[in-house]
């Protein structure tokens, strides 16, 4: 059975997509811990991030270093902090946060919510400063 994230990339499951690449998918934490928090997997359905090719692991940072610096433009932080933890997603995935102190990367803490015309403005926005 194909994961949730497979399922959103074949848009069978709706998302906020920020951008995508041949190999690659990012779009938004519908859960987020911070305004701008973003999830980058890959296409192909692997569930531990460390069984991913060397190539496609390096090509997924790479791929998250450029929606990164956009999420910064986009989302004033001190940083934008990154997580790999793939415990409740059974697919490889990076969360993006941004981050003005350690706590704001504390997946226990509630998550904020906004209204879909937020999400699509900030998906919109986001995808707009990607180099």
């Amino acid at each position: 059975m194909p994961s949730i994230f497979s399922r959103i990339i074949s848009g069978e499951i709706p998302c906020y997509k920020v951008v995508e690449d041949e190999k690659f998918f990012a779009f938004l934490d519908i859960n987020p811990l911070a305004k701008g928090h973003t999830l980058v997997i890959p296409k192909q359905e692997v569930d531990y991030i460390f069984d991913l090719s060397p190539e496609d692991y390096a090509g997924l940072f790479k791929f998250a270093q450029k929606i990164a610096k956009a999420i910064d433009i986009v989302c004033p932080s001190v940083k934008v902090g990154i997580a790999v933890i793939g415990l409740e997603v059974p697919h490889a995935h990076i969360h993006l946060v941004p981050l003005n102190r350690i706590s704001d990367l504390d997946f226990t803490k509630p998550k904020l919510s906004f209204t879909p015309d937020e999400f699509t403005d900030l998906a919109r926005r986001i995808a707009e400063h990607i180099q």
